[in-house]
């Protein structure tokens, strides 16, 4: 049978826009489809294209680079011998000068160099007769200032009963009271001696009259004698009239001076001065006591310092001055050995001062074991080292090295040659896990300081510097520093760091240098 022909008609789209839809609608969405979205994916496309181009064309400052350098932990068995150095014993940590604390000069030596003293035990004697001398003077400085303080305390005694009983200022007031009295006594009878003054005038006047009258019976003598009488009787009376102002006057006076008086006696001036003069002159010579007796305490310190003491148990180390030296004491413009008699040391506490070849000095650590052989022992001295000076000898190529003995035995002394065995210390428990450690080193020369610690530069792997704080560890000889903590094996170190240099700037690395920490 014949097949029936195909109707692609049937697979048109009808595109008659509906009634219940608006013709434009259509026509946006074919508009948007067609042109808005194309035009935003090309511009997001040539943003991203641009920001790539940009960080790419930016200038990169070209810089070399070195890798970490990783090292596996070495495994020592602890006590194990590493090396020998030579060295001697000295007092640990230095030996103990013995000065005398008063100028003067050594009269005799009481020790020998090795002996054993105890603390406070004399050890030299200076000449002492003015010191002697001094403190005579002195106890009769203090003896002049205490009698000086007992007078004042008297003074002062006798102001305070002045004060506390002004007995003289209630009699000078008494007596001022008592010429008031009188005074006003006086003025008082004033007008009565006025009044009899009066009548004897001019009786006497009566009389003379009557005499004159009288004149040629009597004689002139008599009448003369009336005369007198009555020119004295007047003469009186005006003398009476005058007096009564001189009297009152004097009266107010006496009233003014009993009035100061007994203000006086309230105020008690002059005595408050008396007792605040007195008790600062007690203030005054109490201090002038205690400063002689300041000066008797100095004068018998001087005394007792001429007797030169052992400041600790020890031995005498060495002999520095001799009988007939001059010491200076503690003058401050004199040299330390000017005063120094003596050094001692504590026969417990010494230490070993090894010479330590340079290539061995990296295998020093704080507490690190050591053996002493010394020919004077015939036991081997344990000790531990202290730390390693920075006294290096530049012709023996060796480092100072303190090592702390351990009870040292009693037939070692200072200056003795000694040979110290190092040993290795102790090491991690786990043997296998140390194995498996790494350790990080850098070039010491790339760890810079900064606010916040150390830290290196460092390059990403977008090729940008980054400044990455570090942990820094000990030193690891050629130069190198370990690293605790703050890097990877991976990462790569800038080993040329621009000045201008900051974190996130790209970077171009033109070299690497892998042998660094190789040997």
């Amino acid at each position: 049978m014949a097949e029936a022909p195909l109707d692609l008609g049937q697979l048109a789209i009808d595109r008659t826009p509906s009634p219940s839809h608006p013709s434009s609608t259509p026509r946006r969405r074919r508009w948007i489809s067609r042109f808005v979205l194309p035009i935003g994916i090309l511009i997001g496309f040539a943003m991203l294209l641009a920001v790539a181009a940009g960080q790419h064309w930016m200038p990169r400052k070209s810089v070399s680079v070195i890798p970490v350098i990783a090292k596996r932990a070495e495994v020592v068995q602890a006590g194990q011998t590493l090396f020998q150095s030579p060295g001697w014993i000295e007092p640990r940590p230095t030996a103990i000068s013995v000065a005398a604390l008063a100028p003067g000069v050594i009269e005799s030596l009481l020790v020998v160099e090795g002996q054993p003293v105890k603390r406070g035990e004399p050890v030299a004697r200076l000449i002492s007769i003015d010191a002697e001398l001094n403190v005579q003077q002195a106890k009769n400085t203090v003896a002049i200032r205490q009698g000086e303080l007992q007078r004042a305390e008297a003074e002062w005694n006798a102001a305070m009963v002045r004060f506390k009983n002004p007995v003289h200022l209630e009699v000078q007031l008494a007596d001022a009271e008592s010429m008031l009295a009188r005074a006003e006594t006086e003025l008082a009878k004033l007008p009565f001696m006025i009044e009899a003054a009066q009548a004897n005038v001019e009786y006497a006047r009566n009389n003379m009259q009557g005499k004159r009258s009288a004149e040629g019976a009597i004689s002139g003598r008599i009448v003369a004698r009336a005369e007198s009488d009555h020119a004295a009787e007047s003469a009186k009376l005006q003398e009476l009239q005058r007096r009564q102002p001189n009297l009152q006057r004097e009266v107010d006076a006496l009233k003014t001076k009993v009035r100061a008086f007994e203000k006086q006696l309230n105020l008690l001036v002059e005595e408050t001065r008396q007792v605040e003069e007195a008790k600062a002159k007690v203030a005054s010579s109490k201090a002038l006591w205690e400063e002689a007796k300041i000066e008797l305490r100095q004068a018998e310190l001087a005394l007792e310092r001429n007797v030169v003491k052992a400041p600790m148990d020890g031995r005498i180390l060495r002999l520095i001055a001799s009988p007939g030296t001059r010491v200076s004491g503690m003058a401050s413009s004199t040299g330390h050995s000017a005063s120094t008699v003596v050094e001692m040391y504590d026969p417990d506490r010494l230490q070993v001062r090894a010479d330590v070849r340079l290539e061995d000095v990296p295998m020093i650590r704080k507490g690190q074991p050591v053996e002493i052989e010394t020919a004077s022992s015939s036991l081997v001295i344990q000790g531990r080292v202290l730390q390693a000076t920075s006294a290096a000898n530049v012709q023996k190529n060796t480092l100072e090295v303190k090592v702390e003995l351990i009870d040292p035995p009693p037939t070692v002394s200072p200056e003795m040659l000694v040979t110290a065995t190092f040993l290795s210390p102790a090491t991690e428990s786990d043997v296998d896990a140390a194995k498996d450690k790494q350790r990080l080193f850098v070039p010491e020369a790339l760890v810079q300081a900064g606010d916040s610690g150390s830290f290196v530069w460092c390059v990403t792997e977008d090729e940008t510097a980054r400044q990455t704080p570090v942990v820094v560890g000990g030193a690891g000889g050629d130069g190198l520093v370990e690293i605790e903590s703050g890097l990877n094996v991976t990462d790569k170190l800038i080993a040329n760091v621009p000045s201008d240099l900051e974190s996130g700037d790209p970077i171009s690395v033109v070299s690497e240098d892998t042998t660094m920490g190789m040997n």
